[in-house]
């Protein structure tokens, strides 16, 4: 990594021998394989002495199998601390000690737009860093009932985004990689960016986590539906075999357009509608647009990990 004005000296105090990279094997019968694939890889961050190490959720979703390896080359299998789906962040752990530095979380999420940060990522070589610059801090999104109140984008992306560490120039842990973006729009330019969750959405709940597996809150609803917003319309593009959505009748191609008596534009939106009604087993009444004629749907909604294998959890 070439030097800059803004990051001379900052990878000195980064530990980058606390990256670890991932590899997940997913069976084949598992609800997220035909999206993300039985064999997931990316890379994680060792935050504590007792070797727990957090990535994206997406990676570990319904493994069977988890293999972590060191910088050094030193592997073990792994298990699931916990999948906090609200963050979309995960915590893991090697089933052998595999001894190493830690990178510490940030104690506040103080980022800015402008602030120079380093991405980086464990490789089979040596760890590929990328000197980056905050673009943009705002709502995503994801089709796939997720939803952060403010995510990070930042540019030039790393080319293997998927549990990369975002870190500060004080070598501190703000947030983990989850997507690449193109066509990212700001300020009137189209940019390929890199999406990052912050770590502060989970850094408050991590010894519970710890401690129980999950957020001891109750769960959102979640439905078992894909769907993609276009100019706030809303057109569902996926429903999940068997699960809420699927068993209340909702297709592919219907138009969400009510949630009880509020009419929802935008994912952001949609989510947050849909979530004030209630927790996880509440009974959700949805408007569609199907071929021009209106369907009224009720669609019992269940907490998201009622329909994911359990995979390695312990």
């Amino acid at each position: 990594m070439g030097e800059s004005t803004h990051t001379t000296g900052v990878l000195e105090r980064i530990q980058l021998e606390a990256l670890v990279s991932i590899k997940a094997y997913i069976p084949e019968d598992a609800m997220t394989a035909s999206l993300l694939g039985t064999e997931r890889t990316g890379h994680g961050v060792r935050i504590r002495d007792d070797g727990l190490i957090v990535t994206i959720g997406y990676l570990i979703n319904e493994a069977e199998d988890i293999w972590v390896t060191t910088e050094d080359g030193l592997s073990s299998a792994a298990y699931v601390v916990g999948n906090d789906f609200r963050s979309g962040l995960a915590l893991i752990k090697p089933t052998l000690p595999l001894p190493g530095p830690t990178i510490p979380i940030a104690a506040t999420d103080e980022l800015k737009v402008g602030d120079a940060v380093v991405i980086a990522a464990s490789t089979d070589s040596e760890p590929q860093t990328v000197e980056a610059q905050i673009l943009a801090r705002q709502e995503f999104a994801g089709r796939w009932e997720y939803l952060l109140e403010e995510a990070i984008f930042s540019a030039p992306p790393h080319p293997s985004w998927s549990g990369a560490a975002l870190v500060n120039l004080q070598g501190e842990l703000c947030a983990i990689g989850s997507l690449v973006i193109q066509g990212f729009e700001i300020r009137g330019d189209q940019r390929t960016v890199n999406m990052s969750v912050p770590v502060q959405t989970l850094a408050s709940a991590i010894d519970e986590i710890c401690e129980h597996g999950r957020r001891l809150e109750p769960p959102r609803p979640w439905l078992g539906v894909l769907v993609h917003d276009e100019d706030d319309e809303l057109t569902v593009v996926g429903v999940y075999r068997d699960c809420p959505a699927d068993v209340a009748g909702l297709r592919p191609g219907d138009i969400i357009v009510r949630v009880g008596n509020h009419e929802v534009y935008g994912l952001g939106h949609f989510y947050r509608t849909m979530w004030s009604t209630g927790p996880a087993g509440t009974e959700i009444p949805i408007t569609v647009l199907r071929d021009t004629t209106r369907h009224e749907l009720l669609i019992a909604s269940v907490e998201r990990m009622a329909h994911l294998r359990k995979g390695t959890v312990q």
